[in-house]
């Protein structure tokens, strides 16, 4: 057997891009306090001395340098210069080991956390976290950062929620939120009021009175830029959009809107227009008005006229420019339905409604699927209406009779104002809660508990409420859509040629394609589904003089468990 010698590892530490024995190590400390207010200031200088001297007195340890960011929130790495600094140089091979105070002091973000400490480790980098003694290089130091650095995030996110809600407390209790200046006003942080500042008050009266005299957005911009009109931030150059910020701002009548945005999430702080996400908060006369309520009703009229002729304009064009758009879809793969023309300019001309999915992607991807002549579906119509109307007119008046009554049993009014009081009174409760844990009237054990049991309620009362006003709304559809029906069903009388507007009262969607009793692709069977549920399904192969009557296939049935 060979002898085999044995060279014992270093025990110091190698620089591995020169192969050196490293005799010291190279420490640097990162501190980060996360707002400018003088006590985190004093604890970010204390911080800094702390490091110094901790470093300089370890006879093993070579100082290097402090990182210390001052005023900015540990979320997101990006913004934070020093850090940066310190990752750089710590990739470049000029430290061997990091000390900080904290895994939050680190970066509150998990994925942050481990990106960073991995980065690191790979560079042979140690992290220090002194707080909660890990060395990162140890065996089990990633297993407990990322359990420890969970629990930070956790923890940003849980005050990051106490913040809100304690924000949206004080704007359900009046108070202004949030920066709310805008021109023609200023604001005064101790009264916490706004107040009408005149010489940017005119060009706002000027902005009101020439968009009610005619005057567009675009054009009124240009005048103010030729005028040098200042914008609230200093600027000369108007654009429409702001111009058009303006004349909807329900400030300039008095009143005030809070919510009108809001944070996605602590992590990544982005914010969003409030479409309904999120409660809004809106006051009536909350300060003096610089335009009259008149004008500014004025205004909106003038504005929603512009965007309905606007919009008409764009949906006849496109979406609407066939009587069948958006109506129809492929029975084999869902897909929509799309009008061609065949032959165009030649005596065999003819307009055909075919799967999309098969146009852009290739026959093979609907292989069942064929073209239907515009003119066969609006004779099937004609033929699946007069059933409506005559075959299965028993069927129908019974069908229309059930669901009425169905829906007049069903009043949710009482229950949903009931959810609202409970969800006042337990917002009431949170409000009470956050004012005693603030006041140090309750200890935070009982206070996280606490506002974990009304938090939890809360959630559940709104979705609760969510869901019968989702119920509501469907209801009211469904009614609206009775109407509709019953009138044409009752007045009509069997339709001798298609009529564009009767389809458009009484169907919801037309199928193309399906699949006959034995199971066999039919592509021209067609579906009619009615706005009320019903459906019948014609032979799309038949022209409508050569249909026989009570066929198998013209019986009109309905779905139950999806009312349209």
């Amino acid at each position: 057997m060979r002898r085999v010698q044995i060279i014992e590892a270093q025990k110091e530490k190698i620089d591995r891009s020169t192969g050196r024995i490293i005799k010291k190590m190279r420490v640097a400390a990162y501190c980060r306090v996360s707002t400018d207010s003088d006590e985190q200031i004093n604890s970010y200088n204390a911080q800094v001395i702390h490091y110094k001297d901790l470093i300089k007195q370890n006879k093993e340890w070579e100082f290097v340098d402090i990182y210390a960011d001052s005023g900015i929130s540990g979320t997101q790495s990006d913004n934070r210069d020093e850090f940066q600094r310190m990752i750089s140089d710590a990739s470049k091979g000029l430290i061997d080991v990091i000390i900080t105070k904290s895994i939050s002091r680190f970066a509150r973000n998990t994925m942050d956390t481990l990106k960073y400490v991995r980065q690191l480790k790979d560079e042979n980098v140690a992290i220090i976290f002194e707080k909660e003694n890990i060395n990162t290089l140890t065996m089990n130091g990633e297993m407990l950062l990322t359990i420890l650095s969970s629990l930070a995030q956790q923890e940003s996110e849980s005050l990051s929620a106490n913040t809100k809600m304690g924000l949206k407390m004080k704007m359900k209790r009046g108070e202004i939120v949030g920066n709310q200046r805008c021109l023609g006003y200023d604001y005064d942080k101790e009264t916490k009021m706004l107040y009408i500042n005149e010489e940017e008050a005119k060009i706002v009266r000027y902005i009101f009175d020439r968009y009610t005299s005619g005057i567009g957005c675009f054009v009124i911009a240009q005048e103010l830029t030729a005028m040098g009109a200042v914008t609230k931030k200093g600027n000369t150059q108007w654009v429409d959009t702001s111009v058009r910020g303006i004349i909807t701002n329900e400030k300039y009548k008095g009143d005030l809107l809070m919510g009108k945005t809001f944070t996605v999430d602590p992590i990544s702080k982005r914010r969003l227009d409030n479409f309904g996400e999120e409660e809004k908060y809106y006051i009536e006369n909350h300060h003096e008005p610089i335009i009259s309520r008149e004008q500014f009703d004025k205004v909106k009229e003038i504005l929603s006229k512009r965007s309905k002729n606007f919009n008409q304009g764009r949906q006849s064009k496109y979406s609407l420019k066939y009587t069948f758009s958006s109506m129809m879809k492929c029975g084999y793969c869902g897909g929509n339905i799309t009008r061609r023309r065949w032959h165009s300019g030649t005596d065999k001309q003819k307009d055909v409604w075919f799967c999309v999915t098969a146009i852009r992607k290739g026959k093979k991807s609907c292989p069942e699927c064929k073209a239907v002549e515009e003119k066969i579906i609006e004779n099937a119509f004609v033929k699946a209406f007069n059933i409506l109307c005559t075959d299965n007119k028993t069927v129908v008046e019974e069908f229309l009779k059930n669901v009425e009554e169905g829906l007049q049993t069903k009043d949710n009014k009482k229950q949903i104002n009931k959810l609202n009081s409970e969800i006042n009174s337990t917002e009431l409760k949170i409000s009470k809660l956050i004012d005693l844990h603030l006041e140090d009237k309750v200890d935070k054990i009982t206070y996280e508990e606490k506002y974990r049991q009304l938090s939890k309620t809360l959630k559940e009362l709104k979705a609760e409420r969510i869901e019968l006003d989702t119920v509501q709304d469907e209801e009211k559809t469904i009614k609206d859509r009775l109407t509709d029906f019953k009138k044409i069903f009752e007045d009509a009388k069997p339709l001798e040629e298609f009529d564009g507007d009767v389809f458009k009262t009484v169907v919801e969607e037309v199928v193309i394609g399906g699949y006959n009793e034995d199971g066999i692709p039919d592509p021209s069977m067609l579906t009619f589904i009615f706005k009320t549920g019903l459906n019948t399904k014609i032979d799309g192969h038949k022209p409508l003089s050569k249909m026989k009557k009570n066929t198998a296939s013209q019986k009109c049935t309905y779905q139950e468990d999806k009312p349209r």
